[in-house]
């Protein structure tokens, strides 16, 4: 009698990953990527959340701890433990390092606007941490290194023109799960991996309590519908729908965030939609 194997379930890949390959392909990538653009340092914002610490662990190993200057921007209500756990990364990799308060300069311009509410408030120090990296970058002829997730950048989570403006990121296409996995791999101090992950903008902010959903969750469902199946497709395989709704609605209200300005094309040679280079495709 013939035995007939089963056929597989369809879906979506799987999200754990092979951490010592990842490790291996995200270093060559780094590697390659400052040979390119004829870089030897990296400017790392070194924020004490595990996404800024994996991407110093990588960067350090792409090109040597002394070549990596991870810098602190804390703000006045920013969390003192961020500090301590930044510290840890910095100490344990022997990193060059810098800490600049951002408080004189998000409150000189926030003193124009005092009805600022705490979302307004948290991008302004975005952006002035991003103002800080690229001018050490200058200061030390060394390119920015991005940190954001794939998961916070599919959610949109992120300030437009600042976390995610750094030309290389070598995390934009591992979710939030899939980070804490190689963060474990690497060696990131236990402290930072098990915290809960916020953007410390907010005092007793978190990410999980932002989006309404949990990190393994969301990434959970990210996957099915990044694999192209539908909602309707996830509750009916038992997905709450609540939840497939939550990710469904940031995954499709922030596509504009990951994109380059939408320019009015006047004419066949357009940059980034008729005239692009090898590396655009």
């Amino acid at each position: 009698m013939q035995i007939i194997p089963p056929i597989p379930v369809p879906g979506p890949p799987p999200l754990d990953i092979d951490a010592a390959l990842v490790e291996q392909w995200l270093v060559a990538f780094l590697r390659e990527e400052f040979t390119r653009r004829n870089f030897t340092k990296a400017v790392v914002g070194m924020s004490g959340g595990v996404d800024s610490a994996v991407t110093g662990y990588l960067a350090a190993r792409a090109l040597g701890p002394s070549n990596v200057v991870a810098v602190r921007m804390p703000y006045r209500t920013s969390s003192p433990e961020s500090l301590v756990h930044a510290q840890l990364v910095i100490d344990a990799l022997g990193l060059d390092a810098r800490t600049i308060d951002i408080s004189a300069a998000v409150d000189g311009y926030l003193a124009n606007e005092p009805d600022a509410d705490p979302a307004r408030r948290g991008n302004v120090m975005a952006r002035m941490r991003m103002i800080v990296l690229f001018d050490l970058s200058a200061k030390y002829r060394a390119l920015p290194v991005g940190t954001g997730n794939k998961t916070e950048r599919l959610f949109g989570y992120f300030t437009w023109h600042a976390d995610d403006s750094p030309a290389i990121n070598p995390l934009g296409d591992l979710f939030k799960t899939q980070v804490w996995q190689l963060a474990r791999h690497l060696g990131v101090p236990t402290t930072i991996v098990d915290k809960p992950a916020s953007a410390d903008l907010v005092q007793g902010q978190t990410d999980e309590k932002d989006f309404g959903i949990s990190y393994a969750k969301a990434d959970d469902i990210l996957n099915w519908l990044l694999s192209g199946y539908q909602p309707e497709e996830l509750v009916q395989r038992g997905y709450h729908a609540a939840e497939v709704e939550i990710v469904r609605k940031r995954l499709s209200s922030t596509h504009w965030k990951r994109r380059l300005p939408t320019v009015a094309m006047l004419s066949p040679t357009a940059i980034g939609e008729s005239y692009l280079r090898p590396v655009d495709y």
